[in-house]
This record gives C-alpha cells, structure tokens and sequence, in this order.
C-alpha cells in the first residue's frame, strides 16, 4: 500500500522506497541524499508546508547516520492534516545531506543540533555551526561510537 505523496512520486518516475507506515498511519519514505533537495522543493509545492520537526539517529556502529523530516500538510478547514515522514541517510565518513533551511525556516536549529551532536554536514545551511557543545568540543557525542573524554570537575573546597 502507498501513501498519496508516494503515489505521487512514483507517478513522476521520482525515485524513493517506502518504508511502510508507523503505528498511527503516517507513511516513511526513504530518500537517497543526492535526490533529497529536489524532493524537497516538490513536497512543498505538493503541499506539504509545514516542518513539523528533523531529527537525525546514528542507525548502528560503523553503520549510516539518518536524518529524519516529519512534514505536515496543512490546509484551510481540514481536522486532519496529511503527514509524512521522509529519512535521509548519509555514510558515516562524509555525512553530507542538503538543507532544507531555504524551504522551511524552522530546520534552522534542528539541523544544527544534528550537526552539533550528529556530525551530519547539512550543505547550504547559512549558520551551520555548534549550538549545544562548546565550539571547541572535539566529536559527535551522540554517535554509537563515540567515545566521551575523561574530565574532572574542579570542585569548590568549603
């Protein structure tokens, strides 16, 4: 079974893979990253705006790193909006993904806070730096193998 918008893109010849749907029936596409941009842009035109959220996962040790847009379309007088969720994977060595800050505002600190605990360079962002570690922060903390330095806390004697 496909959902509306994969229908769509399967009508276009757009390439993607459906990765079924979730426990509340809202439909995973599975993008490649070089075609992402451009899907983008289509999805927005099809309807589909408002960024309801990005996040991105590291999928396994060694393995890919994904990136992942919930987009809702919201229209006038309708109770139930249309939603999707589109993950985009990236290699570990040269986590490139493009962004979407041009299409949606709101990726603009999501896409940071992947960056920043993820390691996943997001081409044409205008502000893609660190926003929860400190600029001089060494790694992605929140890949499966990072491996989190050893600090001591000066405490304060009393």
């Amino acid at each position: 079974m496909q959902g509306r918008l994969s229908a769509w893109l399967v009508k276009h010849e757009l390439v993607h893979r459906s990765l079924g749907f979730d426990y509340q029936g809202i439909e995973t596409l599975q993008i490649k990253s070089e075609d992402w941009y451009s899907i983008a842009v289509i999805s927005y035109v099809y309807g589909y705006n408002y960024l309801r959220s990005q996040c991105a996962y590291d999928v396994a040790p060694g393995g890919l790193l994904a990136s992942v847009y919930h987009l809702t379309r919201i229209q006038y007088g309708v109770d139930q909006p249309e939603e999707v969720c589109i993950k985009v994977f990236a290699q570990r060595r040269n986590p490139r993904i493009p962004s979407v800050f041009w299409i949606w505002k709101s990726s603009d600190f999501q896409e940071r806070e992947s960056y920043d605990m993820l390691g996943i360079y997001y081409d044409n962002h205008p502000r893609l730096k660190r926003i929860l570690m400190p600029e001089s922060w060494i790694g992605w903390p929140l890949r499966k193998d990072y491996i989190a330095p050893n600090f001591y806390e000066i405490q304060d004697a009393h």
